[in-house]
């Protein structure tokens, strides 16, 4: 009785009792994310003492304190991955809007004649204070060009873009052949042809720099067809694994100390999630009758394998993959979940693993809201020889950290097939008993 009398007040009022709520696909949630990053760049510059803005610099005196005012005009490693996902996102829907959404923001930086107001500022800051001088200045990493964060992913994705448009961008292409020039020719690297920095010990092999590297490398290999790229991404990768692979764990450390014959103490979640993205990277581009191909197919495998280990209940991998009292972190899911899903469509890895791409997508679909703002994305994060370090890395929102490698697993996830069992009585017919 009480049932009936529940029912006949909800259906009273208007109320759907039985109607669940729409299920959020990785396509919502994309569209949200991406929609809200169009509508939030700016394309503007600051005053940071009189907080005036301007859409051109190019006539104002180059003393002025004047910064770019959106971070997604900033020149960062962290956007280079946010345009690679905006073009896949475009490729995927169809809709151009992502692609332009790029391209505005590249012509922004090299076509509008904005680039030379940075670049005086720039050069009087180095003159005066030297390398410190000029880490305020908008754009800096242009013109510092010295390390791979500076130019790899962003030169990535303008290799990305140069293949959307009909004709090359002489601007984009200068900028292109300039970070080819400096990994060819100026990136430290170990006797063995290893990319490693000089930091925060002579010669540490970097775990984050497999991506920031083959990013760069795969596309200008694929743009080219110049094998020397595709080579030098294969032995980094088969390298990177011999320095940093934990085969207890079967996970990666953060880094190795060449000079103290060290690992890093930490199995950082994003590091190994920036491993598992330059693979796939890699692999969809790599010839296929590359003879390294085999070798890095088994590295793939043994990556999954070993990181699906570690995942967490709610579909999340913990900010240090193998503490479960540390926090859950959003990047470094989505790069797993990206790269696992490339494999699964791609054939690299047993179909099965899909299901942990899906346990994946639910754990980030857990951190975006219906406006598309994304949580749980651990900031910036250098090599430190204790695991409080890590443990205590803050978290924001809203940031290419993490919504470049969020939009990427999402768009991998559209298309992805689903988990389907192989029932037991599915098999029963084959299982033969000898009379």
């Amino acid at each position: 009785m009480k049932k009936f009398v529940l029912l006949t007040f909800a259906l009273s009022l208007g109320m759907s009792v039985w109607a669940a709520p729409p299920k959020r696909t990785a396509k919502d949630a994309a569209v949200a994310i991406a929609d809200r990053i169009v509508a939030s760049t700016t394309y503007q510059f600051k005053n940071t003492e009189t907080g005036e803005t301007y859409t051109t610099v190019k006539k104002r005196n180059s003393s002025e304190p004047i910064k770019v005012a959106c971070k997604y005009n900033d020149w960062h490693y962290t956007n280079g991955v946010l345009h690679i996902a905006m073009l896949e996102l475009a490729d995927k829907l169809g809709d151009k809007k992502y692609e332009e959404y790029v391209l505005k923001n590249m012509n922004f930086v090299f076509n509008e004649g904005n680039l030379d107001f940075f670049k005086k500022k720039f050069d009087k800051a180095f003159k005066e204070k030297g390398w410190q001088g000029i880490r305020n200045i908008s754009w800096h990493m242009i013109f510092r060009g010295k390390r791979l964060d500076d130019n790899g992913p962003m030169g990535a994705s303008l290799i990305d873009l140069q293949m959307h448009l009909p004709s090359p961008d002489k601007a984009f292409q200068a900028y292109i052949d300039a970070t080819a020039e400096h990994l060819n020719y100026a990136e430290p690297r170990l006797e063995d042809g290893t990319i490693a920095r000089l930091w925060p010990h002579e010669n540490t092999v970097w775990a984050d720099d497999l991506f920031m590297a083959i990013s760069f490398l795969c596309r200008m290999g694929e743009l080219t067809g110049d094998m020397k790229y595709f080579d030098d991404a294969a032995n980094q990768v088969l390298k990177y694994n011999k320095y940093l692979w934990c085969p207890e764990k079967q996970i990666y450390y953060h880094c190795y100390h060449t000079d103290t014959d060290e690992h890093g103490v930490a199995h950082w979640s994003r590091a190994n999630g920036w491993i598992l993205m330059a693979q796939a990277d890699l692999l969809t581009r790599l010839p296929e009758n590359h003879p390294q191909r085999e070798a890095l197919l088994a590295n793939f495998r043994q990556q999954v394998s070993g990181v699906c280990r570690y995942q967490g209940k709610n579909g999340l991998w913990h900010q240090l993959l193998d503490k479960t009292d540390s926090y859950d972190e959003v990047t470094g899911t989505a790069m797993f979940t990206f790269a696992i899903a490339r494999g699964v469509k791609m054939g690299w890895i047993h179909k099965d693993f899909i299901n942990v791409a899906e346990e994946g997508l639910k754990g980030i679909l857990s951190k975006i809201s219906e406006a598309g703002n994304l949580e749980a994305i651990c900031v910036g994060t250098g090599i430190m020889p204790s695991l409080t370090f890590y443990y205590n890395r803050p978290t924001q929102k809203d940031d290419p950290m993490g919504e470049g490698p969020v939009l990427r697993a999402l768009v991998e996830m559209m298309d992805a097939p689903k988990y389907s069992e192989i029932k037991a009585e599915q098999q029963y017919d084959r299982i033969v008993v000898k009379k």
